[in-house]
């Protein structure tokens, strides 16, 4: 199996389009996201996004927020923590909290879903995108599963 971390942001005209814009920016728009929980198989490999065809049917693991607040700072994370066996990902945001915070909360989430499970963690990977709003904006991350 391979996946890829990704993130985006951007202003849009409405919660929709920002939101549309953000996944442009990710990489991921023009594909179809299939949400799925947080269980990573073993032996997966993290690899950089590829191209996708347009309407591709993908899984993945998104974290998103959208604000309409001028001057909110939005944040979106993802993160992934790895053990031999097979990771957990975290999907996290936050709206006027410092981006370091939320990440710091995603990061101890993912921990704690890997110390219940008993297992020791290998790595960390994070992607994270953070975003001051004009009129409608969106961050977004993703983990999209490749095969």
């Amino acid at each position: 199996m391979k996946v890829s971390i990704t993130s985006g942001s951007a202003e849009g005209p409405t919660k929709l389009n920002a939101f549309d814009n953000a996944l442009l920016d990710a990489g991921i728009g023009d594909i179809n996201l299939i949400k799925v929980s947080s269980i990573i198989p073993q032996d997966t490999k993290i690899i950089e996004l590829p191209e996708f065809k347009a309407g591709d049917m993908v899984n993945c693991v998104l974290s998103y927020v959208t604000s309409d607040r001028e001057g909110d700072l939005i944040s979106a994370v993802i993160a992934v923590a790895m053990s031999d066996d097979f990771g957990c990902v975290v999907e996290h945001s936050g709206i006027n909290k410092e981006p370091a915070e939320v990440k710091k909360e995603a990061v101890a989430m993912v921990k704690y879903m890997m110390e219940i499970r008993g297992r020791p963690i290998k790595e960390i990977m994070i992607a994270n995108k953070s975003h001051i709003v004009k009129y409608w904006g969106a961050a977004v991350a993703a983990l999209v599963f490749l095969g």
